[in-house]
């Protein structure tokens, strides 16, 4: 059996301030048991900047309660998605505001191994997109300069990134591949109109984690298999690729409200692209 099914945090929860996506810093304990009573096991911790230091993850005295909720309803957090590092970029930043955003990188590292979260997602897109060789440098530098922080604390860094498949493939190979890689979001390539088989042939063997969910070309989030995305030819490749990491459901939000139902109907289907595209192998 390949990688588990998973969810991002929040996507039990309504919406906040109309975003499809941000931590839900009132109802984040009330999502275990929920995910529990779906037959998830693990879910993917986010991160916002805005009052980052209040999330649960950065507050040790949180920590035990966190682990109780992992113990209690069988769910792990395997992986986290830095929004903030997109929201506030480190690599795009100078002098005093370039080392407190480098210090909140540092201590997001420290909480996820503390709490057993392997995976960083850190990305490359939208307002943390690499728009020059100076930033991409930049961010480079940092990240070598933190290797073996990520090495002794068991994290591994994975870019999200909208390059287009062949810079992504020259970009990531400059890294060592045991502590970093790529996640690989479904819909944000959909919508980037990239071929799956190119970018695969270009990066495949540095995919750990993926993120499902279904982009229009060049638009916004959709139902899955109401957009472009090809999720027949993506399970195919990596099953292709004999990858067992998990995939995260990074989905539309039910527009009536009824998320525990619209999250579930997605987890049958992914299960299912699983088994026909990739246990089959």
């Amino acid at each position: 059996m390949s990688g588990k099914v998973g969810f991002m945090q929040g996507r039990l929860s309504d919406l906040i301030k109309n975003k499809i996506q941000a931590f839900p810093s009132k109802t984040w304990a009330d999502e275990f048991s929920k995910a529990a009573e779906l037959g998830f096991n693990i879910m993917e911790w986010t991160l916002d900047y805005e009052n980052i230091y209040e999330n649960p993850l950065l507050i040790k005295n949180s920590h035990n309660l966190i682990r109780d909720l992992m113990k209690k309803y069988l769910i792990q957090i395997p992986s986290l998605t830095g929004d903030c590092f997109m929201q506030k970029p480190f690599w795009k930043s100078q002098n005093l505001e370039n080392d407190n955003l480098k210090k909140i990188f540092i201590d997001v590292v420290k909480s996820s191994s503390e709490l057993g979260i392997n995976y960083i997602v850190l990305p490359l897109v939208d307002n943390g997109r690499l728009d020059s060789h100076k930033e991409e440098e930049a961010l480079i530098e940092f990240l070598f300069e933190c290797r073996k922080l990520f090495q002794d604390l068991n994290i591994k860094i994975l870019f999200e990134s909208d390059k287009n498949p062949d810079d992504l493939g020259t970009f990531i190979k400059k890294f060592d591949k045991h502590i970093f890689g790529i996640n690989y979001d479904i819909g944000n390539s959909a919508a980037s109109g990239y071929d799956p088989n190119e970018e695969f042939r270009n990066y495949g063997d540095y995919i750990n984690n993926v993120h499902v969910k279904d982009r229009r070309l060049k638009g916004t989030t959709v139902p899955l298999t109401e957009g472009n995305a090809n999720f027949k030819l993506v399970f195919s490749l990596l099953g292709e690729f004999s990858y067992k990491g998990n995939f995260i459901l990074q989905t539309a939000r039910c527009p009536d409200g009824n998320h525990e139902l619209v999250l579930s109907k997605y987890y049958l289907m992914t299960r299912k692209w699983i088994s026909d595209y990739i246990d089959k192998k």
